[in-house]
């Protein structure tokens, strides 16, 4: 009986075998060296498909990237901009959440990945349909990005070690109950972004109504 062939190498397993190697032990753990172990391949193999270790990285950051939900912003998608731009932050976050070992490469910008020049070009023409102007609704795209990859890079209510002992009343009197914070992350944490984000908009709302009227 003849032996089973091995999967032919392609950049879809370079990709999904890097991408868990950052989720489950961050980006210093990626190496040609590594990965071709963990395909059972040669290393100069991998360079038939990326020149690269950061390629290889930009490759896992643009499959984040296309993860992100687009639906709000097709022209026959009833949602207002104010919505859509909720929603697609919150899908955006979540693609985010799920890999935020990858996050240090993602906020540096879409840069050539074609997934992530999709997600700012949906963004701006979305944002310029609605009527802002091209140069507000390019900072609303930037001002966007800095705000979702900040909440997705760390946990705020992790950065609090759970012993009640570590805060000294006498030394920190409002901080009582900061030894529960990291067992209920989660539910700080959405409800930090959610609060950020609702507020974020309504500042943009306002914003959007002082240009309107200012309008001639």
């Amino acid at each position: 009986m003849a032996r089973p062939r091995k999967p032919m190498l392609s950049r879809e397993r370079i990709v999904a075998a890097a991408g868990a190697l950052v989720d489950a032990e961050g980006l210093e753990a990626v190496s040609t060296r590594r990965l071709a172990a963990e395909l059972g391949v040669s290393g100069p193999s991998l360079y038939n498909h990326f020149r690269t270790k950061d390629a290889i990285l930009e490759a896992v950051a643009d499959a984040v990237s296309g993860q992100i939900d687009l639906s709000m912003f097709d022209e026959g998608d009833a949602r207002d901009w104010r919505t859509a731009l909720h929603d697609w932050a919150v899908s955006y976050r979540a693609a985010l959440a799920d890999h935020p070992r990858l996050v240090p490469v993602l906020a540096r910008g879409p840069g050539r990945r074609p997934a992530g020049l999709r997600v700012a070009d949906a963004v701006f023409g979305a944002m310029v349909r609605a009527g802002w102007p091209p140069a507000q609704a390019t900072r609303i795209g930037a001002l966007m990005r800095y705000f979702v990859t900040g909440s997705a890079l760390s946990s705020f209510a992790q950065g609090f070690v759970d012993d009640a002992a570590a805060y000294d009343p006498r030394e920190y009197p409002h901080l009582g109950q900061a030894h529960l914070l990291a067992e209920h992350h989660h539910r700080v944490d959405e409800g930090a972004f959610e609060t950020g984000l609702r507020a974020l908009i309504d500042g943009l709302a306002l914003e959007y109504e002082r240009q309107r009227g200012a309008a001639p």
